[in-house]
C-alpha cells in the first residue's frame, strides 16, 4: 500500500501505541491524539490522507469530528471505531459520511483492509478526471445520443415538428419513447396546449372508452357527473397513446373511427364533437406481427403509421453511452444533492459489454444505485460489479448454469475485495468454509485487484 499520512486519535493508549505500531510498519506516518481537540489541531496541521477516530471521546462525540472534516471539504478518508456493533451507530456513521467503520476489538485483517481500500479509493480518485459538468440543471426533456440512428430521429423530431402527422413509436420497453414523444410536442408550433397520455395496458376495459372520448352525467351507473375524456383534454394538443398494443379490439374501431372523421361522441352524448389533437401511439409489441394474427387491426394500424420511428435499444447503440452516463450523472446529483462526478476507469467499458435488456430506463437506475452506494465523489469497478450482477436476471426455463455460476464469481470476488482479501473473514461472510473459499478462488481464477 502507498505511504499515507494518518491521524489517530482515540483515548485508549493501548489502541493508538497498537495502531501506530502496525502503521509504522506499513510505511505511514503517524499522528496520535488522546482528545478530540488535538486530534483536530493535527488533523488541521497535517490534512492527512486518512482519520481513524473512535466514536467515543473524553471531551466530544468521535460524530462532530467527522462533521468538522466532511464541512472542511478535504479529500480525507474518515474510518470510525466503534465498540457498538449496533444499527443506529453504523447508520449514523455511513449517513455522516465517514468512509467506513471498524469494530473494537480490533482485526488487524480487517483493518488492514479498510486502510488498503481507502488509499485505493484516493488513488483512484487523484487519476480520474470528473465528467464536464453541465450549466445548471440538465434539461430532463432532451434525447441524448449522438450515433447514426439517434441522428436520423433528431432528423426526424425536426420535420414532424412542423406539421400534426399521426406518428407510432416503436421500441422495446425503456428505450424512451414517450421521451421522444414529448419533445415532439414541446418543438411542435402547438407546444403550448396539453399533452395528454393514456396508457392502454393501465386501464380496465370497462372504463377506457370514458377515459378516451370521456361521459355524460347518469351515462352509466356511478356516473354522477359529466367526465372530459382524454380527447378533449388533450384540446389543440397532442394525445400520447401508451402501450398501443393492449387496446381491445372494439375500441380499436372506436379509436379507428375517431382518426378518420377527426370527431367523437362522448359515452351518453348525442352530437358529435370535432377534435383538433394530434395523435402520437407508442408500443414495444411488434404490431405488424399481431396484424398478421388478426389481433390488431390492419387498418387502424397503417392509420397510426403515417410516420413511423424505430427506437433502436441500447446495446444497438453502445457509442452514446458515455453521453447517456454524463447525462444522467448530472440529473441524478442534482436529484440527490450528491458530487458523485467521477468514474474509474473500466467502469465504462463494463457499462459498454452489459447487455443493457431494460436499454435506457435499466442504465439510469443502474447509475442511481452506483451513486447511492459510492463513497466520495468516485464510482469504483469493485462497486459497479455488484449492482451489474445483481442484475442479471436468472432465466425462467431451467436454470443456466452459467450465470448462476457467474453471479457465484461475482459474488466472492466483491466480498475478498471489500474485505482486502481476509480469507477467513470472506469465508465467514459468504458461510462457507476456508477450504471451500479457497477451492472456489482457484476454481474461479480470483486474484486481489492490483
Amino acid at each position: 500500500m502507498g505511504m499515507a499520512k494518518i491521524v489517530v486519535i482515540d483515548d485508549e493508549t493501548s489502541i493508538l501505541e497498537t495502531i501506530d505500531m502496525f502503521l509504522n510498519e506499513k510505511g505511514h506516518t503517524v499522528f496520535k491524539a488522546d482528545t478530540g481537540e488535538k486530534g483536530w489541531r493535527l488533523y488541521r496541521r497535517h490534512c492527512p490522507e486518512i482519520a481513524v477516530i473512535d466514536i467515543r471521546l473524553p471531551d466530544c462525540s468521535g460524530f462532530d469530528l467527522l462533521e468538522m472534516i466532511q464541512a472542511e471539504a478535504h479529500f480525507t478518508k474518515v474510518i470510525m471505531i466503534t465498540a457498538f456493533q449496533d444499527m443506529e451507530t453504523t447508520i449514523t456513521a455511513m449517513k455522516k459520511g465517514a468512509f467506513d467503520y471498524v469494530h473494537k476489538p480490533l482485526d488487524a485483517d480487517v483493518f488492514e483492509g479498510v486502510i488498503q481500500r481507502a488509499l485505493n479509493m484516493l488513488k483512484a480518485d487523484r487519476e480520474t478526471p470528473a465528467i464536464d459538468a453541465m450549466p445548471l440543471a440538465p434539461n430532463p426533456q432532451v434525447i441524448i445520443g449522438r450515433s447514426e440512428q439517434m441522428r436520423k430521429i433528431f432528423k426526424m423530431i425536426g420535420i414532424l415538428c412542423q406539421n400534426r402527422a399521426t406518428v407510432l413509436i416503436q421500441g422495446e420497453t425503456g428505450t424512451g419513447k414517450e421521451l421522444i414523444a414529448r419533445v415532439i410536442h414541446k418543438n411542435s408550433f402547438f407546444a403550448a396546449e396539453p399533452f395528454v397520455t393514456l396508457d392502454c395496458s393501465a386501464v380496465v376495459d370497462t372504463l377506457m372508452e370514458s377515459d378516451l372520448f370521456g361521459h355524460e352525467k347518469g351515462a352509466f351507473t356511478g356516473a354522477t357527473q359529466r367526465k372530459p375524456g382524454k380527447i378533449e383534454l388533450a384540446g389543440n394538443g397532442t394525445l400520447f397513446l401508451d402501450e398501443i398494443g393492449e387496446l381491445p379490439p372494439n375500441l380499436q374501431s372506436k379509436l379507428l373511427g375517431f382518426i378518420q372523421r377527426r370527431e367523437y361522441t362522448i359515452v351518453g352524448g348525442q352530437h358529435p364533437l370535432p377534435s383538433h389533437c394530434r395523435i402520437i401511439a407508442a408500443t414495444n409489441r411488434d404490431l405488424f406481427a399481431m396484424v398478421g394474427r388478426e389481433a390488431f387491426r390492419e387498418d387502424l394500424y397503417y392509420r397510426l403509421k403515417v410516420v413511423s420511428i424505430q427506437v433502436p435499444p441500447l446495446k444497438a447503440r453502445l457509442e452514446d453511452i458515455e453521453d447517456l452516463v454524463n447525462h444522467f450523472l448530472q440529473k441524478i446529483n442534482l436529484e440527490l444533492k450528491t458530487s458523485v462526478f467521477k468514474l474509474q476507469s473500466g467502469v465504462l467499458d463494463r457499462l459498454m459489454q452489459y447487455p443493457w435488456a431494460g436499454n435506457v430506463r435499466e442504465l439510469e437506475n443502474v447509475l442511481v444505485e452506483a451513486v447511492v452506494r459510492a463513497r466520495g465523489g468516485i464510482i469504483l469497478r469493485d462497486e459497479m460489479e455488484p449492482i451489474l450482477s445483481m442484475k442479471i436476471a436468472i432465466p425462467t426455463q431451467g436454470l443456466d448454469t452459467y450465470s448462476l455460476a457467474h453471479m457465484e464469481q461475482q459474488h466472492i470476488q466483491f466480498t475478498l475485495n471489500q474485505l482486502g482479501w481476509n480469507r477467513s473473514e470472506a469465508a465467514r461472510r459468504l458461510e462457507i468454509s476456508l477450504p471451500t473459499l479457497r477451492a472456489k478462488i482457484k476454481k474461479y481464477g480470483l486474484t486481489p485487484p492490483r
